[in-house]
């Protein structure tokens, strides 16, 4: 069954065409009350916390007083070098750890298991303390005629930090690369065999470019993870930012308002981190969505543009 659609009308055919007292259908959007209920109840806790830390006994002068401080932002320098140098270890790590786990070999898939299991079952700060006093073990190093030391000048705070929290993240990074190299199809390994590729050559060009779409958000979190964690480092003696916080409290008088301060760095630098982990997870989604959802400043410039526009047409 067909409609014969009457052009000159603008409607099917017989439908007597719009008369010209006819109103518009005026669309009257749904109102969330309980939206406004849940908004209001938020400012008001809001209010209330704010009031209650405005009235307690804290110098809040001496936070941009030392915010900028010389050693504040070395410490933070440091803790910026020990989160990318340790994430350095942990992902190159993770990678040859979850390779090594999904070898048909026995003995490299044991070894792969052992570790993770190891590392992940014994908490980062046992593991920091525990590298720091090895030389209840081993008194010396000795590499030959490369190096030789003793253990406490060759374990300095910096080395124990960066292999404490490096090794400790690898095994985490091996659980979440193995979990992206599972998710690709085994069929693009099969169909890269079939061409004549090597297993090297298939897992650097076929399998591992797609298993980055679900490496990168949880990786993204282990950065910003890893960021925080570096304060545990301040237990063996590293100057890193929380540590530095903590000696410009003792020496100033002033011990709370310097953690507040170190909290505002960690706030701003992982927000700096979150966009960056963002615009990745963007960049790696391109194959596997048909449009990308706009960005933060899209949407921004969008809703400046219709806030310009006349109601009922176009700008």
């Amino acid at each position: 069954m067909t409609v014969d659609i009457d052009k000159t009308a603008g409607g099917p055919a017989g439908t007597p065409p719009p008369g010209p007292g006819a109103e518009a259908i005026k669309a009257i959007p749904v109102r969330h009350y309980g939206r406004y209920v849940s908004a209001a109840v938020a400012i008001a806790l809001l209010a209330v916390v704010v009031f209650a830390f405005s009235q307690g006994k804290i110098n809040w002068g001496a936070i941009p007083d030392y915010f900028f401080d010389d050693r504040v932002l070395t410490g933070m320098g440091k803790t910026l070098l020990i989160t990318v140098l340790a994430m350095l270890i942990g992902v190159v790590g993770g990678i040859v750890l979850a390779v090594m786990r999904l070898s048909k070999n026995p003995v490299t898939s044991s070894i792969s298991w052992f570790y993770i299991w190891f590392f992940r079952g014994t908490p980062v700060l046992v593991q920091l303390v525990v590298w720091f006093n090895l030389g209840l073990v081993f008194e010396y190093i000795n590499l030959g005629p490369f190096y030789r030391d003793e253990w406490s000048d060759f374990m300095t705070p910096f080395l124990t930090a960066l292999l404490g929290l490096g090794l400790n993240e690898a095994a985490y990074m091996a659980e979440i690369c193995r979990a992206g190299l599972l998710a690709v199809d085994e069929g693009q390994t099969e169909a890269a065999h079939a061409l004549g590729m090597s297993q090297a050559k298939t897992l650097r060009r076929i399998v591992v470019p797609q298993a980055m779409r679900v490496i990168v958000p949880p990786t993204g979190n282990e950065v910003i993870n890893m960021l925080k964690t570096t304060s545990l480092v301040s237990v063996v003696q590293y100057a890193e930012l929380f540590r530095v916080a903590q000696d410009i409290g003792q020496t100033s008088g002033a011990p709370a308002e310097m953690l507040f301060l170190a909290a505002a760095w960690y706030l701003l630098l992982t927000s700096v981190f979150s966009i960056g982990q963002y615009y990745l997870e963007r960049h790696y989604a391109r194959g596997s969505s048909r449009q990308l959802p706009p960005t933060p400043w899209q949407k921004v410039k969008t809703n400046m543009f219709a806030l310009g526009r006349p109601k009922g047409g176009t700008a």
